[in-house]
């Protein structure tokens, strides 16, 4: 690996009348605690689920400030399928990029990589997770490896055994940040956000981070989370890492799938900036067909085609 390239690897009491509980401010833990409950809950039932992914990465040299007239050096469409999978019991839920189409082309060992991953798993849940992640990020462009490009990923930070890794503020902030283009993102329909919703920073205190390097150097996360305090519910996600030598920020936008009766993700676009390249990677991402898994005879899951 050449000496520019980065790596981010890869969480009142009331003598009146009573009130109405829900005309009653949460408390910040509490609103914590049901966000917790929440991430337990939606992993267990997108666990279930496959999605398909069309993902667009665009590498540059910008010449100026902004990427307006900067130079190309890379484009890449993929079309995936998504799982989030559990290679064992105590380890973390770990998303599957299962990529079927490069720039156009058909990759035609797609069903051979599944079987392959889970139906033939590994020795030890360790070598599953750096093969799933591996799989992940191999048709990523740019000179910033990385494999936390997931949508799901930051909400492994708000799970209970992890909430303690970070301290948690309510913001007044509530803006989506410039990556996303900021209140101008909101029209698209996608990165936006109600009034009902608090906005919660995050920064990672601990060391041996979530995210480290190859070399097992910690990376800090920070960012925020739109929650709904009544439910606990992810609206949106952001998650920020600053290093030395890599800016990346990568934002994830959560609405309703009626077919399945809960949020799922539906759009993620990323920024990664190598300070010593001065080169910038972006990415957009969209979600649709969600469909769910089917078990086969031998209780594998393998997912249901269309």
């Amino acid at each position: 690996m050449g000496p520019n390239r980065f790596t981010a690897l890869i969480t009142a009491i009331v003598l009146s009348a009573p009130q109405p509980a829900a005309a009653q401010e949460p408390t910040l833990g509490l609103v914590l605690e049901r966000a917790a409950g929440y991430v337990a809950e939606f992993h267990r039932r997108l666990s279930s689920i496959v999605a398909e992914e069309q993902y667009v990465q665009d590498w540059k040299l910008p010449t100026r400030a902004e990427l307006r007239g900067a130079r190309d050096l890379g484009h890449r469409e993929l079309r995936s399928d998504l799982l989030l999978v559990k290679p064992g019991d105590d380890a973390p839920w770990t998303e599957f990029r299962d990529v079927f189409e490069v720039d156009g082309t058909l990759i035609r060992d797609r069903n051979q990589r599944l079987v392959k991953m889970f139906l033939e798993p590994s020795e030890s849940t360790a070598a599953q997770i750096s093969v799933i992640l591996g799989e992940s990020a191999r048709f990523n462009i740019g000179d910033v490896d990385r494999n936390i490009n997931t949508p799901n990923l930051s909400l492994r930070f708000l799970e209970a055994a992890n909430q303690p890794r970070f301290r948690l503020t309510q913001t007044a902030d509530r803006t989506p940040g410039t990556m996303t283009g900021g209140a101008a993102a909101s029209a698209d329909g996608i990165f936006r956000v109600s009034t009902e919703v608090w906005a919660i920073a995050y920064d990672e205190i601990r060391r041996d981070t979530m995210i480290r390097t190859t070399d097992r150097r910690d990376l800090p996360a920070h960012g925020r989370f739109w929650i709904e305090p009544a439910t606990g519910r992810v609206l949106m996600s952001e998650l920020i890492i600053d290093s030395r030598r890599v800016q990346a920020t990568i934002d994830v936008s959560f609405q309703s799938e009626p077919l399945l009766g809960m949020l799922v993700p539906i759009g993620m676009r990323e920024r990664y900036a190598n300070k010593r390249t001065n080169t910038v990677v972006e990415g957009r991402a969209t979600y649709g067909r969600f469909r769910q898994f089917q078990v086969n005879v031998d209780e594998k899951f393998a997912p249901l085609r269309k």
